[in-house]
Order: C-alpha cells, then structure tokens, then sequence
C-alpha cells in the first residue's frame, strides 16, 4: 500500500499548561471519591474513573490550542498519469453485461469530466494517455476505438517512466483487463515507476469459447511424416458438444480430427503429422470449430483465437554429401539409388577402381607414365592417373573439375559438403593432413561423418590411432573375441527405438515384425566397446547370444559421428519390392539424419524482439561465413521481407542489415510486421565488389491476437503484482471518486506542509462526549447515581 503522510503534534498556547494540568488533579481528587467504595466492582471503577478522565482531558488540553501538523501534494506542482487500455480484448462482452468491456470504460473515462477526473485535476496536472502496441497521449479519450492488435502494458509503463524521466509523477492509474501480451517469459522490472493503481476491467468469470493454444512444430527425418503438429485446444461451455479440428494448406484441408469435448474448460491435445510435398518453408493453418455448428458467432465470446498459422522450414536443397568408397560395391548401389529419389540430397561419389602402385616396377609401353587402364580412352596424360596413383572415378559431380585430384585437400573444398560417408576404404588411402582436416570437419564445422562396414573399414582398415579413429564412437583397438563363419541378427536398443531416424515403420509392433522378418547378416566389424558418450542405436546377435555394436553415433565438437558395423545391410533388400523400398527408405533417413543439424555457410534466424523493446518487431539475424567456415566480415547484406497487406495482397521491402559490433560476420535487422499473417525474409550477401557471395531464408508467423485473446479472463494477479511492486493498490471501477479524495492524504514528489486546530475537529469533542455517556451508563447499569 501507498505510504500516508505522517505530521506532528504541537500546542500553540503552551502558557496554559500548568492551569489545565492543576485541573486535572484536581479532577482526579474529585473523581476518586465521587465512587462509592461498595457501589462497583474494583474493574469497573477503575473503567469508570478511567472514561471519565480521559474526556476531562480532552477537554482541558483544549486550553494548550493542540495543531496537527502534516503534509499533502501541493496543488498543481506534480503530475499524474491515466493510462487506458484501447486493445481488442475489450470487445468482449462478459456475462449478463449490455455493454463491452470497452464500452464501460469509454463510458467511465469520457462522461462527467468534473467528475472524479475533476478532483483529479484540482490537485494534480493530469496527462492522459491510451495504448496497445505503443502509447499515445489523448485530450479527451474521445480516440478509444478498442482495434488494438496487442496489450503492450509493460511497454506502456516504461514508456510513461521515460517520458516523465526527472519530472514529478505522483501516479499512474492503469486501466486493462491484465492479459498483457509483453510480459509472459520475462521478468517484471518496474523499477523506477511512481505508484500504479490498477483498474480491473471485467469479469472475473470464463465465457464460451474455443481456443488454440501451445501450439508447436518439430521435425524429424523419418520419411513418412516428417513433421509433427501438436496444439492444445481449449473449450469453455461447450460439454457434449462435437469440435472439429484441421490443418489446411492453401485452404484445402490436408488433415483433420474430431472430438467430443467431455467437461466444461475442457482440454483437448491435438497432433498432426504431416509431410510437406515442397521443399523450403510452408506455412499451415490449424483451425478448430464446433462440428454442427458453422456460424460459431453466436456462441462463441469471440473467433479471433480459432486458428493459428505454423511455419514449418524444410530447408532448400540439394544438400551435397560425399561418398567415398575403396572399390566398387553393393552397397552403394542401393544407396545411390535411394538418394536418387530424394530431391533434396546430392550425393557425390569418389569410387576407387583400383589401388596405387607401391613401387615403380610397373611394365608398360615404352615412354608410358599413365595408368594402362586408361588405355585406348583417348585421354591426356594430364587427364589420366599415373600408374602409381588410385584409379578414381567420379559420379554425380557438379562440374568436371569437382573432385578432380581425388579427396579434397583443403578446407574450402571439403567444406563444401555437408556430409561425408566413407565406406570399404582403408586409412592408408588419406594422408595426415587429410584425417586432420575430417577431423576438423566436424567439429569445427559441424558435419556429419558415417562410416560403413566391410572390408577396409573401422578396425580392418587401420584406422586406430588416427584423428579419424579419434572420433569414431567406438574404440578401434579393443577387440573381443571374433566370431567366425556365423549369421547377425539385427535389433533396436531402447536408445534406438526413440530414434525416428532408424525406425522404418510407425508404430513399435509393425517395426518389430520387420525386424524378425530381416535376412540374417554375413558381415559384420566385430567390434565390444563405445567411447563414453557415445549410444548404441542397433545390436548384431550371432547365434550363440553374443552381442555387438550394430549402429553407434555420437556428438564430437560441433558435430555427429556414426559407424555402422554391419558391411552387407544391402542383404536386407533382398527378397521383394517391400523389402527393397524399406531399404531405400532407410538410407534416406540415415543420410538426412547425418546432415538434419548441419549447419549452412548462410543461416537466416528470426528472432523475437528484446523486453526492451517498445514494439512487437522481429530481429533478422544472418550468420555469414567464408568456404573456410570462418565469419565473413565486410559484406554487404541487404533483405527482402515478404510481408502481406490489409488488402490480402504481398508487398516487399527490402532493408539493409548492419554488421554487429560483438560477434564478426553476423548481421542484424529489425522490422515491424505491421499486418497479421506469414512473412517470408530472403537475405542476400554481397562482396565489397558488389558479387553475391550467398543467400539464405526464413519465414515466421505474426499473429498478435493469438496472444490478445488467449485468455479472456481478466488477469487479476499481474495487476495486483504491478500494484505490489509499484507501490500502488487494486483500485475498483465504482470507487474511482473516493480513490482520488484519498489521494491528498497520501506521498507525492512535492509536498507543502499545512497545520489545523484539533479543536475545530468534530470528532474530539465526540469522543470526549462518548467517554462521559460510557462512564454514565456504567454508573446507571450498577444503580448509582
């Protein structure tokens, strides 16, 4: 509560204090015997006698002149503010009401200005203000037209804090329902604000209404619904009733659920999964709705909160992959054609068809330095392996000087992969500096290592002790006993059924009979022991009941690392076309989940504003890099926002981003989105030369009256906190005129003091009265006279 002013007691004729004290004595003497010994009880005379001098000696002290001395706001020297709530969530109409909740305020602020706004003004110079998304001063509140998108209340206080920033503020009087749409996940700091008196608006009772809240996307890459939708509908008055729940992409519904809902304040989960037909970014409407009831206007409190509108980013292709093999196999067969089939993923390939020569011993033609394998092909030498170099062939390259001189060599061109499969190719084929530069691959870079099974492969292929062996999740060099001339079987760990990426089927009972029904494996890297961190998503079981790691990964830096032991899963394609498609489907999911979280040389992010921000804006933030992965400094970045328009139309505009001082190569913009609905930011980044280095997008969803009419109770406990730590107190709306009469009584920035004669207060000699008719009607209760 707001301090009272405290005063002070002084007596103005202090000559006449010892008369009036020779009084009171005498008073005394008088009192004690004027009680007969027998007549009362030793209690009540002593109440008696104690009634009886108490007004004597209000009475006498009259004669001192008593002045109470105190302070109160000095007219027109402070000011106060009235801060009005002009947002939509006052269209409500609560139960048993005629009027809005905005009608009853218009009403109150705008009617009988000499009112309580009068006697405002009589101590106080009064400013008024209305917000929603921003604040904005008023003469009359006649501009309250309720069609504010947001609740702004703790950007309205700060602003009002700022503007009157050294001034006198006595108060703020807040009018609002409390559903700030600010406030929620950040700390109330009201430092530095006079009192706040809160005025609640409305009541405090539910309405019928359906409702979307908490709703949320993932994504996972498990092919057959890459994306889950999962939303809280919440219904009130509506029990027994059907609601019907949707997911529509350009207005056609592409899934839908019913339900009955059981209870009043019902809470409905809701969950989709769906899988997008494009890449790049999609927006998706969820919608909900009483199913025998379309014109829901006339029963629900409002509509505004039926629907929400999703992003889901699936990212834009091709995302390159390097695959690397020693020699010809199976296994790539059936993983290029799987790879083949997904539109977003490249995979380009270094086959090995023949080993180096170790020694110069080879017996070609006279004069011949090429290998004799390339023979009759009518090449160059310069286009052709020497005889004592691997003979490379190169598939699904972008141009013919792609992977020309075999694995990369440098960071600028290896990193240009987001992915790389290594599979039958010993540690010999790679040279230092390149186990080094995979290594940093992935943990400065952040991509994605497999390595598959066989021959020349893991322990096999010497790859212990080696940066590569390094960070492979299992150890190279602690070998258990080898299980010879025997079949695998293969099985999901707990860790691994939790892994959408390894499951093939929907459901746990379906993948476990397509597990059973697998041919046994012949191959297998027998290796016992995984390196702390690391998880074993699948085990190989020979026959007599020993286990082996099947599939590991684990994180190393900024990357993922996986092994897969088993050198012939091209076994498990065998047999018939279900059989075959599942094994296409299982290496597209393995080959996304390597390169899901990989991350770009571009990365657009959109972020929401700071809680300092007066305005709901966005930050566009872009993360730019080199080839090398390092933070590309000096660039020009300008971005192209897609915004829509009241009209339904797209307009662009395009802002430049500033480099940030903190962190080199990152870039910021702020916007405003200024209308509800989807916004797509493409960011582009030039060279000083003005060449384009790279682009990246993003999209996002602003939808403020998603959050304006989440709920449609009035928030009392943030308006009672705004009160506590403010200083102030909850202020009814009918008690508006005895709140400003109080407020001369209690602290302000500038005070003047005042004194008034005890004596000319009405209540002292009432009190002196009541003390003598008590001690009469004891007197008259025990008979005396």
């Amino acid at each position: 509560m707001p301090a009272m002013t405290l005063g002070s007691l002084s007596f103005a004729a202090k000559s006449w204090f010892w008369p009036a004290a020779i009084l009171f004595l005498a008073s005394l003497f008088f009192v004690w015997h004027s009680y007969p010994k027998g007549g009362l009880s030793p209690g009540a005379r002593l109440l008696s006698m104690a009634l009886k001098l108490t007004g004597l000696a209000l009475l006498l002290s009259f004669l001192l002149e008593p002045m109470w001395t105190t302070t109160r706001p000095r007219e027109g020297a402070n000011l106060f503010a009235i801060v009005a709530d002009n947002s939509m969530g006052l269209q409500l109409r609560d139960n048993g009401e005629m009027k809005t909740r905005g009608e009853l305020l218009r009403e109150r602020l705008t009617s009988n200005q000499s009112g309580w706004q009068g006697k405002l003004e009589d101590t106080f110079l009064v400013r008024r203000y209305f917000f929603d998304s921003r604040l904005q001063s008023t003469r009359d509140f006649s501009e309250l037209n309720f069609d504010g998108r947001e609740t702004a209340i703790r950007a309205a206080l700060k602003n009002v804090q700022e503007r009157f920033q050294g001034q006198p503020l006595a108060g703020v009087l807040l009018f609002s329902d409390g559903n700030a749409t600010d406030i929620e996940g950040t700390a109330l700091n009201l430092s530095g604000l006079p009192p706040v008196y809160p005025v609640l608006l409305g009541k405090e009772d539910s309405l019928r209404d359906l409702s979307l809240q908490k709703v949320s996307v993932s994504q996972t890459v498990f092919e057959d619904a890459p994306v889950t939708l999962t939303a809280t509908a919440k219904a009130d008055g509506f029990e027994g009733e059907k609601m019907k729940a949707e997911v529509l992409l350009n207005n056609k519904t592409v899934a839908q659920q019913s339900y009955t809902l059981r209870k009043n304040n019902d809470e409905v989960p809701l969950r989709f999964q769906l899988k997008p037909e494009q890449p790049g970014i999609t927006f998706y409407t969820v919608k909900i709705s009483l199913e025998n009831n379309l014109n829901t206007n006339r029963v629900e409190a409002t509509q505004h909160n039926n629907s929400r509108v999703v992003a889901v980013d699936r990212g834009k292709g091709p995302h390159r992959v390097l695959y690397v093999s020693g020699r010809p196999n199976w296994e790539y067969k059936f993983l290029n054609r799987a790879i083949s089939e997904d539109p977003q993923v490249q995979l380009v390939s270094l086959i090995r068809i023949a080993r180096r020569e170790p020694k110069f011993t080879f017996r070609g033609r006279t004069g011949e330095s090429s290998n004799p394998l390339f023979r009759g092909f009518n090449k160059g030498d310069e286009e052709t392996a020497r005889y004592d170099q691997p003979v490379l062939i190169r598939l699904n390259t972008k141009d013919e000087m792609e992977l020309r001189d075999g694995f990369p060599k440098t960071p600028e061109v290896l990193y240009g992969y987001e992915g790389i499969i290594l599979d039958d190719l010993e540690a010999d084929f790679f040279t230092a500096d390149q186990m080094l530069l995979m290594q940093k691959y992935v943990s400065e870079r952040g991509g994605g290592f497999l390595m598959l099974g066989g021959a020349d492969s893991l322990q096999d292929g010497k790859y212990g002790r080696t940066p590569v062996g390094d960070m492979m999740p299992l150890y190279l060099d602690r070998l258990p006993e080898i299980q010879s001339n025997t079949e695998f079987k293969i099985d999901f760990t707990r860790e691994g059924w939790l892994q959408p990426w390894i499951r093939l089927r929907a459901n746990e009972q379906d993948e476990k009979a397509r597990l059973a029904d697998l041919p046994s494996f012949l191959v297998l890297n027998q290796l016992k022991e995984i390196k702390p961190g690391a998880t074993v998503l699948a085990t190989a079981s020979a026959r007599n009941g020993a286990k082996y790691p099947g599939i590991v990964m684990q994180h190393f830096g900024n990357g993922r690392v996986a092994a897969v032991a088993i050198g012939d899963l091209w076994m498990s394609g065998l047999g018939d076309e279900k059989r075959q498609a599942d094994l296409q489907k299982g290496w597209r999911q393995i080959v996304r989940w390597l390169i899901s979280d990989v991350p770009s040389q571009f990365e657009l992010r959109v972020e929401p504003s700071s809680a300092n921000d007066l305005e709901s804006s966005v930050q566009l933030t872009l993360r730019a890099r080199d080839k090398k992965f390092e933070p590309l400094d000096n660039a020009s970045v300008q971005i192209a926002v897609s915004a829509p328009t009241a009209d339904g139309k797209t307009n662009t505009v395009t802002i430049p981003a500033e480099p940030s001082e903190k962190e080199p190569g990152l870039y910021r913009a702020s916007y405003l989105p200024r209308e509800s609905g989807a916004y797509v930011a493409s960011a582009a980044a030039s060279e000083l030369s003005g060449m384009k280095v790279g682009e990246a997008q993003a999209g996002w969803v602003s939808e403020p009256l998603a959050k304006e009419f989440q709920s449609l109770v009035p928030n009392r406990a943030l308006m009672e906190e705004i009160a506590r730590k403010t200083g102030g107190e909850m202020v009814p709306l009918n008690k508006l005129e005895s709140f400003v009469q109080n407020l001369k009584k209690k602290k302000a920035p500038v005070l003047q003091t005042y004194s008034y004669p005890l004596w000319h207060q009405s209540w002292t000699f009432i009190l002196a009265l009541a003390c003598f008719i008590s001690e009469w009607g004891i007197r008259r209760w025990k008979g005396l006279a």
